[in-house]
């Protein structure tokens, strides 16, 4: 089950991605991050509503705000390098960088121990999503600077997020966007006459930022169910769709290497799923 949510978070974060890179061709990306969070806040408070907690510790909403200002750092970093045009370079950086950083700290730091199977598949799953992404032949400049410090913001979104306490239900997740919010508003005052955006485009992104913050939650409910290590590996996976959705919906052409890269995602799946 915790294998089955973390590739559902996966799923939800790569059509966002796609969404999200596509609107930030459109509208200047400290409004897609910003009303995104917005988004994601009245999505995570409304759920946390709808399932009850057993009890909400501070130290769980404090992990969970802690993994928001990762959130914040993340998406602020990645749409900013979409929208640069950067995708080649910015999401293999930001994906496999994230993952390498999330599950060894999970292994040294928080005791995980994955089996030998497992292991492959992590081993697999850094190459794959590199491939998938394109290989990064898309230059380096402010695109790897971008990647970086998106990928540090996905790491602790990942890792702060999976010490919470399953008996806070999903409060943890609001306030993480709580915090996200906090933290980008300063680059929102900066840039107050982009967030003047038409209806449309604010609903876009205010959409965009509530399937993130659904992404968030089906990541939480899988860490609780499976080794932290596993569930950032098949949540990253998330790069290899919206290669898919370029495929199907933008016609644009697959590479050998993304070819590759796609197959090496689906055995990483495999591997991780009985690992």
């Amino acid at each position: 089950m915790g294998a089955l949510l973390a590739l559902s978070s996966a799923v939800v974060y790569g059509i966002v991605d796609f969404a999200g890179g596509l609107l930030s061709r459109h509208i200047h990306h400290a409004a897609v991050t910003f009303f995104g969070q917005l988004g994601g806040l009245l999505l995570a408070c409304a759920a946390a509503l709808l399932i009850p907690a057993d009890v909400v510790h501070t130290a769980d909403l404090l992990w969970g705000a802690l993994s928001g200002v990762g959130s914040g750092v993340a998406m602020r970093f990645l749409n900013r390098g979409l929208s640069r045009g950067a995708m080649s370079v910015v999401v293999p950086v930001s994906a496999v960088t994230g993952v390498a950083l999330s599950v060894l700290c999970g292994v040294l730091v928080l005791g995980d121990r994955p089996g030998a199977v497992a292991w492959l598949g992590i081993a697999v799953t850094v190459p794959a999503l590199w491939f998938v992404s394109g290989g990064g032949g898309g230059g380096a400049g402010k695109g790897t600077a971008d990647g970086l410090l998106a990928s540090a913001g996905v790491a602790v979104q990942y890792l702060a997020l999976g010490q919470a306490g399953s008996a806070s239900g999903l409060w943890p997740v609001a306030a993480g966007r709580v915090a996200a919010v906090l933290v980008l508003l300063p680059d929102a005052a900066r840039h107050a006459r982009r967030l003047k955006l038409p209806p449309g485009r604010c609903v876009q992104a205010l959409l965009i930022g509530a399937g993130a913050a659904l992404g968030l939650v089906l990541y939480l409910l899988a860490a609780q169910r499976q080794l932290l290590a596993i569930a950032v590996v098949l949540a990253s996976l998330y790069p290899a769709l919206p290669v898919v959705l370029g495929l199907a919906l933008l016609h644009e052409r697959i590479s050998r290497r993304q070819a590759l890269g796609l197959l090496g995602a689906g055995v990483a799946t495999v591997l991780l799923t009985l690992g």
